[in-house]
Formats: C-alpha cells, sequence, structure tokens
C-alpha cells in the first residue's frame, strides 16, 4: 500500500472500509473479502479489545487481500508498536487533541531517526510494512483521531504535524463533545462546520480524511462531505442484518 504524501495536490482516496469488531479470523477474512478497500481492527470497543493478540485478524484481512488497520486501546506506544509488529499496515490513534499528542502518535509509529518505535523482526508473513526500518517508516499510515472539542480546535495545527498521514473522525464522540446529536453533526454543512474543518485541514497538507460512518447512508453522506476514507459499517452488525433479511424473506415465501 503506497502511503499518502504531503507534496500531492490532493489527499488520497483510501475509499470504502470494514469496521472489525469480531474475533473470529473466519469472520473478519470473509467480511473483509466483500468488496472493502481496507478493514481495521477495533482494539479500542471491538470484541479485539483487552489487550488480546490480534496477529491472526490483521492476517485474516490482510489474506482477503485488502490493507489492514488497526484502531489502537490508546495513544500509547507500546499499543502501536504492538499493533505494527503483528502486521497492521497502519494505525488509527483515538482520543488525539494536540499538536504533542500527534506528534507522540505518528513518533510510535516510526523507527529511529524519525522515531522512537523500537525494532522488533518478528513479523506477520501477510503485512505489507517491511521489517526494514526505512521502508516500514516510508509504507506505513498514521492517522490520529478528532474527537473532542480541543482536538477540533487545534485540527488545523494537528494536520500539520510530520508523520500523521490523516485525520479520523469520531462523529459519535465529536457530537457528544459539542453538545450535538450524530445527526447534527452530519447535518451541519456550514462553512466552518466541524466536519468542513477537518476536511479543510486534511486538504490543505495533503492527508487523508477520515471517519467512521457506521450505515452506508452516513458514509454517503461523509463521502460527499468530502471524506477520502469511509468506514461505511461494522461486520457484525452487517452479518446480524444480512441474516434478519434472509430470514425474512425466506420466512416470506
Amino acid at each position: 500500500m503506497t502511503r499518502t504524501g504531503r507534496n500531492t495536490d490532493a489527499p488520497r482516496d483510501l475509499g470504502t472500509g470494514l469496521w472489525v469488531g469480531s474475533t473470529d479470523a473466519r469472520v473478519v477474512r470473509a467480511a473483509s473479502a466483500g468488496g472493502f478497500d481496507w478493514a481495521c481492527v477495533d482494539e479500542q470497543h471491538g470484541g479485539a479489545a483487552g489487550g488480546r493478540d490480534n496477529t491472526d485478524l490483521i492476517a485474516a484481512v490482510r489474506a482477503a487481500g485488502v490493507p489492514a488497520f488497526v484502531r489502537v486501546a490508546w495513544n500509547r506506544p507500546e499499543l502501536i508498536g504492538r499493533a505494527l509488529d503483528s502486521g497492521a499496515d497502519g494505525i488509527i490513534v483515538p482520543m488525539v487533541d494536540s499538536v504533542e499528542q500527534a506528534r507522540a502518535a505518528a513518533a510510535a509509529a516510526r523507527f529511529a531517526p524519525r522515531g522512537t518505535r523500537s525494532f522488533g523482526p518478528i513479523r506477520s508473513t501477510d503485512a505489507l510494512t517491511a521489517a526494514v526500518p526505512a521502508r516500514a517508516n516510508e509504507d506505513v499510515l498514521c492517522l490520529v483521531m478528532v474527537e473532542t472539542v480541543r482536538g477540533l480546535d487545534a485540527v488545523a495545527d494537528i494536520s500539520a504535524v510530520d508523520g500523521v498521514d490523516g485525520i479520523f473522525v469520531g462523529p459519535f464522540d465529536l457530537s457528544l463533545a459539542l453538545g450535538l446529536d450524530p445527526t447534527e453533526l452530519l447535518a451541519d454543512d456550514s462553512e466552518d462546520s466541524p466536519l468542513r474543518r477537518v476536511v479543510s485541514a486534511c486538504r490543505a497538507n495533503g492527508l487523508v480524511a477520515g471517519a467512521y460512518a457506521g450505515s452506508v447512508e452516513r458514509a454517503v453522506h461523509l463521502r460527499t462531505a468530502g471524506f477520502t476514507m469511509i468506514a461505511a459499517v461494522d461486520d457484525l452488525a452487517m452479518i446480524a442484518r444480512s441474516a434478519s433479511e434472509a430470514a425474512a424473506a425466506a420466512k416470506a415465501r
């Protein structure tokens, strides 16, 4: 997976992704192979949370033929390093609301002299990010999540941090922080709306503009708003919805 670059004319479009909450590698591989452009294993709120070894889930995503991201549980170097050592092509770091926190996340994702990541040559065979430090530093993608008022206020500065490849919006946490309903946040298309501020900051710095949708309808709205990396659905909700639709259709015959 070729990384985004700050010297490009437009932010990289990573397309439509799957949010992974399952801990079953067979389920993850089947869901990831459904035509998505990438998949993200959620270590913060998903079934993979709690310090579980997710090498098998990351490998399952890679086996489906798409890049594997990991939303780490928190902005901590050992969590970021472990996700990348397990074969992730990129990381999504939650609750980043300052330049200092963004720098820490970017540093933890890169080897010296660019960063502080510890070198461990034991890698997943399904990894795209090479064990060669210089190449890994170029290939890995580091996205930080803007989910707070403080983060939103600092988004222009955060997006200018070297080593940050994208801003990822958590609309539910951000709407809570702003005292809004998520539908209000998504519906605000004013020039200085929170979502437009994020997209504008990403465009100004050639970054990926990412967001979690959780439904096809919200994904379409976020795409229209200018986001270039959208988690359309999560795997368990998708399975439950498909099962419900299949059962209803079968009973109707």
